[in-house]
């Protein structure tokens, strides 16, 4: 069974969003290199953030996301976003009205329904949980064993956190991976048990 990785990129006052929901710069890291991260030919990253993305992003098989983001997004018109080969949508709603029933989306309500779908659904490859109160849920029940951040160099003061509204501590062990890159650092941490 694959691992269940927390990510996101991040503010360096811990992030994902501002006041309005917006992301900001914390995707600029994704524009401004000269090596192509997938065929779109638009997101470009450095040397050193594409052999550390790149893998990782290869080994996905599903990725789990609140309602709040498939809303935002409009579902990617029915595309997963990245290549990932499924979304499984926390949310208590029924899923859209004339939502095309082949799209790769499941859409469960809870956070432990939701790390099973995606289990079964990648097999042996991983689940992501996009971070946030999702992603938060999903650690708080002990779900998550890995977490990784592209931290930006910005400070928003305010805003959607990393971990949403988590309220108890959680140890990470030492980060196995610290990687420079153009505007971001990678930081990955094992979730310790």
């Amino acid at each position: 069974m694959g691992r269940v990785v927390m990510y996101s990129s991040v503010s360096v006052d811990g992030f994902i969003a501002d006041e309005n929901d917006q992301p900001g710069p914390l995707f600029d890291w994704l524009l401004g290199g000269d090596v192509p991260l997938d065929s779109s030919g638009q997101l470009k990253v450095s040397q050193p953030s594409y052999d550390y993305t790149r893998p990782y992003w290869d080994q996905i098989g599903a990725t789990i996301v609140g309602r709040h983001v498939f809303d935002m997004t409009d579902g990617w018109d029915g595309v997963p976003p990245g290549g990932v080969d499924h979304v499984v949508v926390v949310t208590h709603r029924p899923k859209p009205e004339g939502w095309d029933p082949e799209a790769p989306f499941h859409f469960v309500d809870g956070v432990e329904a939701a790390v099973a779908t995606a289990r079964k659904l990648a097999g042996d490859r991983i689940v992501e949980v996009a971070a946030g109160d999702v992603g938060g849920q999903v650690l708080a029940a002990g779900l998550v064993d890995e977490v990784r951040m592209d931290v930006v160099p910005v400070v928003f003061g305010s805003g959607k956190r990393y971990f949403g509204s988590v309220q108890a501590q959680h140890l990470l062990e030492d980060p196995d991976a610290t990687i420079q890159g153009n505007r971001v650092l990678h930081l990955r941490y094992r979730v310790r048990r």
